[in-house]
């Protein structure tokens, strides 16, 4: 049986207040209780000692041998030799108890309603044989993610696991924490040593009977206020870690491939050491944190009107729009950099979207007025006053009719940058109706001079420009005309 074992004989002598106690039945079961019981009851010894007296001298010679071959016998079955194992620690002890219960009672254990004491504390105690105290310990148990509180006799962690290996697949002993500490009321192996399971690390502590914290100190390992620490079976640690983590495995496998034959070894002996240990200590790391994550909100578009702006015109933008933020935050709960939890801790618009603007003119436009009929050239003949041998000269050759400005938007426009005039050359390197630049016209696919082209043709190219560039060719009559 586990534990470790000290030869300690503590005796009791139940002879040594008179010699009359030999007088006591063959057999029978003395112990130092039963003694004072005995001093105390009408049959006490001095009574019986006395009534003894007065036939001592008749009998005195006769009975000498038989009275110390009595006392012998019954001091021979009186004492007796016995294992002691009070949760682990093993003594050997020589007693005169005739029960288990006088046993613990001589050796001081105290042992309550929730420990487990075999042979029963009832029975009677017999020399050779073994005494088992195992006291009760209310211990923290989680099966298959459910946690209540057990209570267990158990030596350590590793029997107290395979005890409750019946209630789950997955079955841990979960450590207390206050402050940077942890603690769990049973040791965690009585004799041997535990892994230690921490940060995708597995150690080794030699001696896993020394408490948690001390295995703890011993490896080097810090715990943070959030921190888990449990205790399973080192086998279902591995489980866990092969199901969980095949690529790291397969990662750290070629790793190790690659080192020194030294490290190699030094990895070997450090496994061989892990798998000897039955169970291990693991620390999960625990982090709380706040995360928001933004999404956009879409913005709209609005129009207003404009009494003052024509409505044939396009609309213009008053103000460009934006889009708004909304804010999602969550308290996340990470174990090992891996996401246990997501707590909606707050939602909204933290930034308004910002409206699109447009404005649309609603004003009509005036018809145009009728151009006046042009006068009609008057030509007078030449008659026989012409005896004079005089004649008049030729009238010149008329321009060639480019034609006239469209009528709406275009019109207006033509009739700011040039009066209307589709022949108009100012000699300031502008031409046309639209007051073409010669580098501008050509882009626009025109050639020759714009003035000489008709005033469809400058319309179409100028409707063109507009549409690629916008009315902000022409900046100043566009923003007379509100285009701009």
């Amino acid at each position: 049986m586990p534990g470790t074992h000290d030869d300690w004989t503590r005796v009791k002598n139940p002879f040594h207040r008179t010699a009359d106690a030999a007088g006591a039945p063959e057999g029978a079961d003395i112990t130092p209780d039963t003694t004072e019981t005995l001093a105390e009851s009408p049959q006490s010894p001095a009574t019986t000692t006395a009534h003894r007296r007065r036939r001592w001298p008749l009998v005195a010679g006769a009975t000498t041998v038989v009275l110390l071959a009595t006392g012998a016998v019954a001091y021979g079955q009186a004492r007796k030799t016995v294992e002691l194992d009070v949760d682990g620690q093993i003594t050997t002890v020589t007693t005169f108890a005739g029960s288990v219960e006088g046993l613990l009672a001589e050796q001081d254990v105290a042992v309550g309603d929730r420990d487990l004491v075999v042979p029963d504390v009832d029975s009677a105690l017999r020399g050779g044989g073994d005494v088992v105290v195992r006291y009760g310990r209310e211990v923290p148990v989680q099966v298959d993610g459910s946690q209540s509180s057990v209570w267990l006799t158990s030596l350590d962690a590793d029997e107290a696991l395979t005890t409750l290996a019946s209630r789950g697949s997955d079955v841990r002993l979960v450590a207390s924490r206050s402050g940077e500490r942890a603690s769990l009321p049973i040791r965690l192996d009585a004799d041997g040593p535990v892994n230690v399971v921490v940060d995708g690390e597995t150690k080794v502590a030699p001696d896993g009977s020394i408490g948690i914290d001390a295995i703890l100190d011993q490896q080097g390992v810090q715990l943070g206020e959030l921190d888990r620490v449990h205790v399973e079976k080192t086998e279902q640690v591995e489980a866990a870690q092969a199901a969980a983590a095949p690529a790291e495995e397969a990662a750290a496998a070629d790793a190790a491939a690659t080192e020194e034959p030294a490290a190699v070894a030094t990895s070997e002996d450090t496994e061989a050491a892990a798998d000897a240990a039955p169970v291990s200590l693991v620390v999960q790391r625990v982090k709380v944190e706040e995360v928001a994550t933004d999404a956009a909100v879409p913005f709209e578009t609005v129009t207003e009107e404009d009494a003052d702006r024509f409505k044939d015109l396009d609309p213009v933008v008053k103000q460009e729009g934006a889009e708004g933020v909304h804010t999602t935050v969550h308290r996340v709960t990470t174990v090992d950099g891996v996401e246990e939890s997501r707590e909606l801790v707050s939602e909204g618009v933290t930034t308004p979207p910002v409206n699109k603007i447009l404005v649309q003119g609603t004003k009509e436009r005036p018809k145009p007025e009728p151009k006046p009929a042009a006068p009609q050239r008057s030509s007078s003949s030449s008659s026989g006053g012409s005896s004079s041998g005089g004649s008049s000269a030729p009238a010149p050759a008329p321009a060639a009719d480019l034609g006239s400005a469209p009528a709406g938007v275009w019109s207006a426009l033509a009739q700011c940058e040039s009066g209307g005039n589709p022949a108009t050359n100012t000699g300031n390197g502008y031409y046309g109706l639209y007051q073409f630049s010669l580098p501008t016209w050509r882009a626009m696919g025109g050639s020759g001079l714009p003035s000489e082209a008709s005033a469809a043709e400058q319309t179409q190219r100028a409707q063109a420009l507009q549409a690629r560039s916008g009315w902000g060719q022409w900046p100043a009559c566009a923003r007379k005309l509100g285009l701009l």
